[in-house]
């Protein structure tokens, strides 16, 4: 499998906002914000966090973001993971993940967290596998607010 992970700059807002609307088309319910993403959003979580870009060949395949909390800066909250249809079935967020997981290793991150929509709590055994537990005490800070809770999850990192 020929892929490559690089991180996200500001100039590439508009790759990744496109990459997670085509990511959630068909795939998440259409309430949630992902399908309305735009680059100037992007762009702010690239200024205070970061992303990858993942490329099968030549080609963007799906991303991944990451922010650390207003309150806690060594704990960053993961979103808006989306691998494009033609790439599904390959495994690749689990790469996405583990280059994830090294970065804030790298930055000395005390702990990740994620939510899992409802919809798709089938998401949760493979957070899991790389860690994650739920974490029913904490609140997702980007929750939508006509939406049922998502289903929060944390990895305590071990440096």
């Amino acid at each position: 499998m020929d892929f490559l992970i690089r991180e996200a700059t500001s100039e590439d807002a508009t790759l990744i906002a496109d990459l997670t609307r085509h990511s959630w088309a068909n795939k998440v319910a259409p309430t949630s914000s992902g399908h309305r993403e735009a680059a100037d959003h992007v762009v702010e979580d690239l200024q205070h966090g970061g992303a990858f870009i993942l490329l099968r060949g030549e080609t963007p395949a799906g991303s991944v973001r990451w922010l650390p909390l207003d309150t806690e800066s060594d704990v960053w909250e993961i979103r808006r993971m989306g691998i494009a249809p033609a790439f599904r079935g390959e495994r690749l967020s689990q790469h996405l993940m583990e280059a994830l997981i090294h970065r804030a290793q790298s930055a000395d991150v005390r702990e990740l967290r994620l939510a899992v929509r409802t919809d798709q709590a089938q998401l949760v055994d493979l957070y899991a596998a790389f860690g994650f537990e739920i974490a029913p005490e904490l609140e997702y800070t980007r929750a939508n607010p006509h939406e049922a809770a998502p289903i929060v999850m944390r990895r305590v990192m071990r440096h």
